[in-house]
């Protein structure tokens, strides 16, 4: 089975599992990260597939969205395997996809393709998407948008708990400059939101 061939069937494998999403990890957060993932990758001189591959499956696993993650971290590897990827490709996307998350501790991918999907996955978290999604992810998890009091757990607290820290824990030069422009759509976001908030 070709490359090609084989991103197709990923996209089927990964649409299956997110496209009843909720909570701003649907389909449509993989298809970016793998695209951007893979825009990366050339401008850094990285293994093009392996980013694309490791951004579409990259949550696969993720606690937030899974019951088991382990079990689901094997599923893929089986999957992988039915379609004729082989042991070093699904141990390179395994180590890609291992320490990107932000909840594990910031942790920083050891090798180049998983610091590019790391970089993918955050910015998509910023700019004008980054906001629709944290709202659906609080909206899908009962949070509230604001509060001037408890402002713990709000949705525009992650603003200030996560969003805008992901700027400076991009690793690669390519990801720094796409950050610099989403990091200010952020800000700019917060200071019209504070304008807007009845006090």
């Amino acid at each position: 089975m070709n490359q090609k061939k084989q991103l197709q069937e990923i996209r089927k494998f990964i649409y299956n599992k997110f496209y009843r999403d909720e909570t701003g990890h649907d389909f449509y957060h993989m298809a970016r990260v793998a695209e951007m993932a893979r825009s990366i990758s050339i401008s850094e001189n990285a293994d093009s597939f392996i980013c694309e591959v490791a951004g579409w499956v990259h949550d696969i696993g993720d606690h937030k969205l899974f019951n088991h993650p382990n079990k689901e971290i094997e599923k893929m590897k089986g999957f992988l395997k039915s379609i004729h990827m082989n042991n070093k490709q699904i141990a390179q996307i395994n180590a890609a996809i291992k320490d990107i998350s932000f909840s594990k501790g910031n942790l920083t991918p050891k090798t180049l393709e998983g610091k590019i999907v790391q970089d993918a996955d955050r910015l998509d978290a910023i700019g004008a998407i980054g906001i629709a999604r944290t709202f659906a992810y609080g909206g899908a998890n009962g949070q509230l948008i604001y509060h001037p009091v408890n402002k713990e757990g709000t949705s525009i607290q992650h603003f200030y708990d996560k969003l805008l820290k992901l700027k400076d824990s991009i690793n690669t030069s390519t990801g720094k400059k796409i950050a610099e422009k989403r990091h200010i759509i952020l800000k700019n976001f917060l200071e019209q939101f504070f304008d807007e908030w009845i006090n």
